[in-house]
């Protein structure tokens, strides 16, 4: 079975190396699908419904056609929308101004419906329907195991309270969008996606095309978070667009569409109540709970999340109501899961007397955990917590808390490559992966160049593109895990080729080949060698073409990880800043922890926003979201920012895994505990805002008179 070897001797792979593709994202010279531009390319524009729920009756575009400059019109006659923000109709025109202008000369009449935008007003039985549906709970969750009840009855300690944590969305640098071209039968697609295959066989089943008529193109994208998986509607919309004007079409979503429509992490209410016994067992936990993210699935939360209780009694209800769909974001299920445990754990601790982290160790058995706990509470200084919660000094109160996390990560046998090595010395590496911004490419080309013995930038990595073999969609923290085990095993088959070519001119058998340092030499005998270039200048005008896949023992699944947060809340205004977040997490063999690290603090800062600023708040008496833009929608920025230490757990031997996803989950948990440590007042709801802290205070103090 093919391994990484001594995972110590290695050069390049386990290092840190810049993405090679920085420069070029600084300089501009970076291609997004918003760059692409194509002669005679039109422009797409959406007319939306205003209404949450409406029926489509006429749809007039006349006016609209006759518009100078618009070359295509699209609508959806008939059709229900179930949101506001649903698709009305769709124009292509010669500039982003005239489609626009077209879009307001559509005019349609509406038959609005009944419509629901609360999830608790949702779940009653009178309810207005989301859907053509007898209920608005569309699937429910339950678990059972042993007897609640009775371990309630020898519990110790008990906490029963209601958390929740509200609907928020990706908010991506880079909107969602496409440009369709054809050429006769022949469909490409440029489009900002997270599984460019994926797209591709999409496209090809909705317009009937055989396969290999359809290339979908992704070369740079500005972030996904689980937003941009499989084919979008705008793909399909520029791409009918295109077909009926004979020419390119862009479309691109505007910054309002993409809160209105692109997805959403659902929210979670939670009615909780858990018990332990004085040793700090967890012995019960019972749970109720809800959540939507509007139109369509929202999952469930995986709930008493990493923690062992003996006896589990539990349900979910996934709830539609009339608000844009849910869709993957960032390790689904787990934030909101995290926030809510986290939270009860500390709560149960202080009941029983017991330290915070002591309570976690003994219902927590992951011997990874149990050393980032170690390692963390003395980076975060843990000693530093305030005994007595709300007991510091002042009105600006310090505070530490904790949170736990654990993932997936594994790769899978979708991923296919092909290696060639020419004869000018040039190795290009091609997969139909693509890259949401994390580094793929530099990863790529460090798995190659070290089993090559070349320089990272010596290798070319081609990817993006599904004219290359194909790959699977980047999501779960699954890339690095699918692609670095496929990339290693096709170059050293390439290598292996290249070593039969040279082994006679250095007299030596292909197994006693070793390639280091650009240079292929005799092992143990370094003086016998021959340049990279004079090996490959053998090849002559045939360049060595080899393609494999994925294999085991080179990548893991299952990773852990510990945040420690400090913060400081001025009582007076209710305003909380991070000041320190301490992130441990593992990835087994990280291939470079230079982008681990950038993974980790990007991933700190989504759940910071989580935390304390991001709600989408929905109006319940025009069923409009009433914050779909940047200025109220509030996502974190480099002001926000607070101190953060990147610990990487490397295991090695565990085989790459991926992290992109985990690093998110556990700091809302650990910012939540660290405000009550700070101020002695439990927010039990997301985020945690001045408002929300200032009522609390004033509770407080109203009980205490």
């Amino acid at each position: 079975m093919l391994t990484w070897g001594d995972t110590e001797k290695l050069s390049i792979v386990g290092h840190k190396v810049p993405r090679l593709e920085g420069a070029d994202k600084v300089t501009g010279r970076a291609k997004y699908t918003y760059d692409v531009n194509l002669p005679g390319m039109l422009y797409g524009a959406v007319l939306r419904c205003p209404y949450p729920h409406a029926r489509m009756v006429q749809v007039d575009t006349s006016k609209a056609e006759r518009q100078e400059g618009v070359k295509a019109v699209q609508h959806y006659e008939g059709q229900t929308a179930r949101f506001a923000g649903d698709e009305v109709a769709a124009v292509a025109a010669v500039s982003k101004a005239v489609a626009e202008d077209a879009l307001a000369l559509i005019e349609v009449e509406y038959e609005e419906l009944p419509f629901v935008v609360d999830v608790e007003e949702a779940m009653k039985p009178d309810a207005p329907k989301a859907l053509e549906t007898d209920s608005n709970i569309r699937e429910t969750y339950t678990r059972e195991e042993g007897d609640v009840e009775a371990a309630f009855e020898e519990a110790d300690a008990m906490v029963d309270a209601t958390y929740s944590a509200p609907v928020v969305v990706h908010a991506c640098a880079e909107v969602h969008g496409a440009v369709a071209k054809w050429d006769g039968d022949n469909l490409t697609v440029w489009t900002s996606t997270q599984g460019i295959v994926g797209v591709r066989d999409g496209l090809q089943w909705h317009f009937n095309l055989p396969q290999g008529k359809v290339r979908v193109i992704t070369q740079h994208m500005g972030g996904g978070f689980g937003s941009k998986f499989g084919v979008q509607s705008y793909d399909i919309i520029a791409a009918e667009l295109s077909k009926k004007a004979g020419a390119p079409v862009k479309l691109m979503l505007t910054r309002k569409d993409e809160f209105l429509c692109a997805g959403n992490r659902p929210s979670l209410t939670a009615h909780i109540k858990a018990g332990a016994k004085k040793d700090g067992t967890l012995t019960a936990f019972q749970m109720e709970a809800y959540g939507t993210g509007g139109i369509g699935g929202a999952g469930s939360s995986p709930l008493p999340y990493i923690y062992r209780a003996l006896n589990v009694k539990t349900s979910q209800a996934d709830v539609n109501i009339n608000a844009g769909p849910a869709c993957a974001m960032r390790a689904p299920g787990h934030p909101p899961a995290a926030f809510a445990m986290e939270s009860l754990m500390d709560e149960l601790a202080e009941q029983l007397g017991i330290d915070p982290l002591d309570f976690r160790r003994t219902n927590d058995k992951n011997e990874i955990r149990h050393q980032q706990y170690v390692i963390g509470a003395e980076r975060i200084r843990w000693e530093r917590r305030n005994k007595v919660p709300g007991s510091g000094e002042g009105i600006k109160k310090r505070g530490i808390g904790v949170g736990c996390s654990i993932w997936g990560g594994g790769g899978g046998p979708g991923t296919r490559v092909r290696v060639e090595i020419h004869s000018d010395g040039a190795v290009k590496v091609m997969t139909a992966s693509q890259d949401l911004g994390t580094g793929t490419r530099t990863i790529i080309a460090q798995v190659a160049a070290e089993e090559l013995g070349l320089r990272v930038e010596d290798i070319t990595p081609l990817i993006g593109d599904t004219s290359y073999p194909p790959s699977g969609a980047s999501g779960g923290s699954t890339t690095a895990a699918s692609v670095t085990p496929a990339i290693k095993a096709t170059v050293v088959d390439a290598k292996q080729k290249l070593f039969v070519l040279v082994a006679q001119a250095l007299e030596a058998p292909p197994e006693e080949l070793i390639a280091k340092d650009g240079k292929i030499y005799v092992k143990n005998n370094p003086e016998r060698h021959i340049s990279w270039n004079e090996s490959t200048a053998k090849l002559g005008a045939e360049p060595i073409v080899v393609s494999g896949g994925w294999v085991e023992g080179l990548s893991g699944n299952g990773v852990t990880g510990v945040q420690f947060a400090e913060v400081e809340v001025d009582t007076e205004t209710g305003e909380v800043t991070v000041m320190k977040i301490v992130a441990l997490h593992d990835c087994g063999l990280p291939v470079n922890p230079l982008t681990v690290e950038s993974q980790i603090i990007g991933a700190v800062m989504m759940g910071l926003g989580y935390a304390l600023t991001e709600n989408r708040v929905m109006d319940s008496q025009t069923g409009r979201m009433t914050n779909p833009n940047l200025a109220s929608y509030k996502v974190p920025g480099t002001m926000e920012t607070p101190k953060i230490e990147p610990i990487i757990f490397g295991n090695p031997e565990r085989g790459v895994i991926g992290i992109g996803e985990p690093p998110n989950i556990p700091t809302a948990g650990a910012i939540a505990n660290a405000v009550y440590n700070a101020i002695g007042v439990r927010i039990r709801s997301l985020p945690i805002t001045p408002d929300k802290i200032l009522t609390a205070l004033a509770e407080k103090q109203a009980k205490s008179v």
